[in-house]
């Protein structure tokens, strides 16, 4: 395992990348409504990235089970926890929840940010889901500071959602980020206090609880990207691009583009 701890010089970087990636999710967040497909999103996004002068980290991910990934952000509704393809067929409806997970290359270096949006009016019992995974993802970052583990990130996203007996997807990970969208270390959702790698300051990851209304099992479809719920509830996904400091970690994506937007609703 290779981590790489940046120089402030190169945190400044990627504060920039994720920055504009929270740029990136509040300009969608103003087209996130009924009758928009999710094919229309990512050509916008695709465009607002492009035009800032960035790359989207996303198109053309290498894929070891299939094809290079053929959009710029995942639009993951319902009951896809991660990695939903845009296409044209997807159309939103009043009570959907849509995860957009964004990844940018600005000089040199990658922004990744991910947030689960309602579409209209959302039942309650579907805004709890979005709020617990929110909370965890906020829980495992006051976690995140040097001197700790890298199980007490996991631990704590674990069991914020645990005890309100949702399911924590296992087979996949936030990770390590920097001047590749994908570094060590594998960042899990569960874990055991004390346990893991030391978190040493200048440690850059992203922590992103993906987390499920139901069983925490899930399956592959047929596109060899798209993954979902195997008991078709909904799911939840957030994620933040952090910092690792000594006493507090420094959070350098942002939700404050889309929360102007959306509002505070849960």
């Amino acid at each position: 395992m290779k981590i790489f701890l940046k120089t402030e010089d190169e945190i400044n970087l990627m504060r920039d990348a994720n920055q504009l990636v929270g740029k990136t999710l509040g300009h969608l967040a103003k087209y996130i409504k009924p009758g928009v497909t999710t094919l229309q999103l990512d050509q916008m996004a695709e465009e607002f990235i492009r035009d800032h002068g960035a790359i989207p980290t996303f198109k053309g991910f290498p894929n070891p089970y299939g094809g290079p990934f053929p959009a710029s952000i995942c639009t993951s509704v319902n009951d896809v926890v991660v990695h939903g393809v845009p296409n044209s067929q997807t159309i939103l409806k009043e009570g959907d929840i849509i995860s957009i997970d964004c990844g940018t290359l600005l000089n040199g270096f990658c922004g990744d940010s991910c947030y689960t949006f309602c579409v209209g009016e959302v039942s309650d019992e579907v805004k709890k889901l979005l709020r617990t995974t929110k909370e965890s993802l906020y829980k495992g970052i006051e976690n995140a500071v040097a001197g700790n583990h890298l199980g007490d990130i996991s631990s704590a996203v674990q069991d914020h959602c645990e005890v309100q007996n949702y399911g924590v997807v296992r087979e996949l990970t936030g990770h390590g980020i920097g001047h590749e969208m994908h570094e060590d270390p594998p960042v899990p959702n569960y874990g055991r206090r004390g346990n893991g790698i030391l978190l040493k300051a200048n440690m850059c990851i992203a922590i992103e609880p993906m987390i499920t209304m139901g069983k925490r099992e899930i399956w592959l479809d047929a596109d060899k990207w798209t993954i979902r719920t195997r008991d078709g509830k909904p799911a939840a996904h957030f994620e933040h691009t952090i910092a690792i400091r000594k006493g507090k970690a420094e959070i350098l994506s942002s939700f404050e583009e889309v929360e102007t937007i959306e509002g505070k609703q849960y």
